[in-house]
């Protein structure tokens, strides 16, 4: 079973915090004070990262269906039928992955620093890092990739936070992840169409600018879907502006309570 750690607030609902690639729990730790208040929190460590199982150590390679069913797993673990979650960069991948396969177990979602598609220097970058993989320590393109998606001096915070925890993945967990890449364009697809009930709150920083675009067009044609750019901010909104991140996603979370569905 997938490392989890579980914050209990007594009578309160459930909120699931996912994680992006080479991240873990600590990419929350400015959420989990102000979030602890009003919810019980289940912040989850995906497969790779912390004491979570290596990805080679699963039967069939990495996919995001692997990742799906192993954190619904925890879920029945904990008996939570239904949640609210919160996910960063792949974290906001994964929980589309999530919305597709089983929209009743979500009461919202908060996807922060989502990705819908890649544009066309996103596509370069890739394709990049295709080439070179093979013959550069995997740390390099790790790094690589962090301050191309986050250059800016205000960002610096939290590309050394991601950077740092990466660290401590294996080679082989890494690539792994950056081998998912050519999936991630199809994640978005029906999310519309099977998860149209689930509320939805998309939160960038006005300098995502590889994602933030697509993203806008992506999701106008959904009714239960919002947009909250964060100005002066980048990828990881959630790490470089908590207080404008928790005050948007508690609002959201706090209006989106069900507690009947979810006791």
């Amino acid at each position: 079973m997938l490392e989890y750690k579980l914050f209990k607030k007594a009578g309160a609902e459930h909120v699931v915090l996912i994680h992006g690639i080479g991240g873990n729990s600590n990419v929350f730790y400015k959420q989990l004070k102000d979030y602890r208040k009003r919810y019980n929190v289940v912040a989850i460590h995906l497969p790779g990262h912390g004491n979570s199982p290596d990805v080679h150590e699963y039967e069939p390679e990495l996919s995001f269906d692997l990742i799906t069913d192993e954190i619904f797993k925890v879920m029945d673990h904990l008996h939570i039928k239904k949640a609210h979650f919160v996910g960063v960069s792949l974290g906001a991948i994964i929980i589309h992955h999530l919305m597709k396969k089983n929209p009743k177990r979500m009461s919202s979602a908060v996807l922060a620093g989502a990705i819908t598609r890649f544009n066309f220097m996103s596509k370069l970058l890739i394709t990049t890092g295709e080439i070179i993989k093979g013959f550069i320590p995997h740390m390099w393109l790790y790094t690589l990739f962090a301050k191309i998606l986050m250059p800016h001096k205000n960002h610096k915070q939290s590309r050394s936070i991601f950077i740092n925890e990466a660290k401590k993945m294996t080679r082989k967990n890494l690539l792994a992840y950056f081998a998912l890449n050519d999936k991630v364009g199809h994640s978005y697809q029906f999310v519309q169409q099977i998860a149209k009930d689930v509320p939805k709150l998309y939160i960038s920083g006005e300098e995502d600018y590889f994602f933030i675009n697509f993203l806008r067009k992506d999701i106008a044609g959904d009714r239960n879907a919002s947009l909250s750019i964060i100005d002066h901010c980048g990828h990881v909104c959630n790490i470089e502006k908590p207080k404008e991140f928790n005050k948007l996603s508690l609002d959201f979370l706090d209006k989106n309570m069900d507690k009947a569905a979810s006791m």
